[in-house]
């Protein structure tokens, strides 16, 4: 089989290269601390889709630092929620997370979920290309990319500790839900939204499954080093190029990356894991996924696609409705 990475057998082992902040456990306390401290001032604004079987609603929250983030929001009618009822009386719901840049898409490709019984909430991830606000005052670069956005203000000032947040927050407004059973919550999503997923399911142990696919944001370092920098990683080589170009600040660089590198979060994750990779990805190179999946601890299982890349990968879709619907 060709590869663009370790062997199969060596990424079964990998654990990483990026460096880990030795304050990461306190930072990320602190971090949580801060959303719980924040007053979402929730509001469901009616959406006007036409689905018997769901009620259609944009969700706006405030999370931390004061942004106003956008989800859309499905929850079935009644008769199919009581369908999909457990002991509880209450039915499942899933989160759903969107592809770097991009947004939580159309309404009717989440109608499966309320057609199921399930309620499900799809998060545009701020400053993005949803409806999300970017409220970031950072010194330093604001171009080419959120990776990179705060990095010079400081560890607490990195956009996606702030995004990392809101999945948590809006996994809690979820499961604080009328009609919603709490123990019965998934998450997934691929790329940015694979590691969107692994982090919310990081940040709120009460996920119960989480599926997600080609993770993004993982072990920084080594897909510098594999020469990867490039299209969605682009950022990191730019930042090097245009504010240390003799790479005299790279270890701090990195470490300071680490906070927002999910493959250290990934410990955490007590959530059922099943994760898809493909092992001709050159995007989100397959060590960089290992990095993170090999760290964690709990139920897992990975779907292996050896002659795929960072594309559709066949048959997923099922398997992730099949994974989740049994919440």
């Amino acid at each position: 089989m060709p590869l663009i990475d370790l062997p199969l057998d060596q990424l079964s082992t990998y654990t990483g290269r990026n460096p880990k902040p030795a304050d990461h456990d306190s930072y990320w306390s602190r971090a949580l601390a801060e959303m719980a401290a924040v007053d979402p001032k929730v509001e469901l604004v009616p959406h006007p889709l036409d689905a018997p079987y769901a009620e259609c609603f944009d969700l706006y929250f405030t999370g931390v630092r004061g942004a106003r983030v956008h989800a859309k929001y499905l929850r079935p009618s009644h008769a199919a929620a009581e369908r999909a009822a457990g002991a509880s009386g209450k039915h499942p719901a899933v989160l759903m997370f969107h592809g770097y840049a991009m947004s939580s898409g159309d309404w009717t490709d989440k109608l499966k979920w309320p057609a199921r019984g399930f309620s499900a909430a799809a998060l545009d991830c701020r400053g993005q290309g949803g409806l999300s606000e970017d409220s970031a005052a950072v010194k330093g670069t604001t171009l080419r990319g959120h990776i990179i956005r705060g990095l010079d203000s400081g560890a607490d000032d990195l956009l996606f500790r702030q995004i990392f947040l809101d999945t948590a927050q809006l996994a809690r407004i979820v499961m604080g839900m009328p009609g919603v059973d709490p123990d019965r919550v998934g998450a997934t999503g691929a790329s940015q939204g694979g590691g969107l997923t692994l982090a919310c399911a990081a940040l709120e142990p009460r996920i119960r499954r989480a599926f997600p696919v080609y993770p993004f944001l993982c072990d920084y370092q080594r897909v510098w080093e594999m020469d990867l920098a490039a299209r969605a990683y682009e950022e990191l080589a730019w930042y090097f190029r245009s504010f240390d170009p003799r790479h005299e600040r790279e270890r701090e660089v990195f470490t300071r990356l680490g906070y927002i590198d999910v493959q250290f979060l990934a410990p955490r994750i007590r959530a059922q894991v099943k994760m898809a990779v493909g092992l001709m990805d050159d995007i989100c190179p397959p060590s960089s996924q290992f990095a993170a999946y090999n760290r964690m601890t709990c139920s897992r299982e990975l779907v292996v696609y050896p002659d795929f890349a960072h594309e559709t990968l066949p048959g997923l879709d099922d398997l992730v409705y099949e994974y989740l619907a049994a919440l």
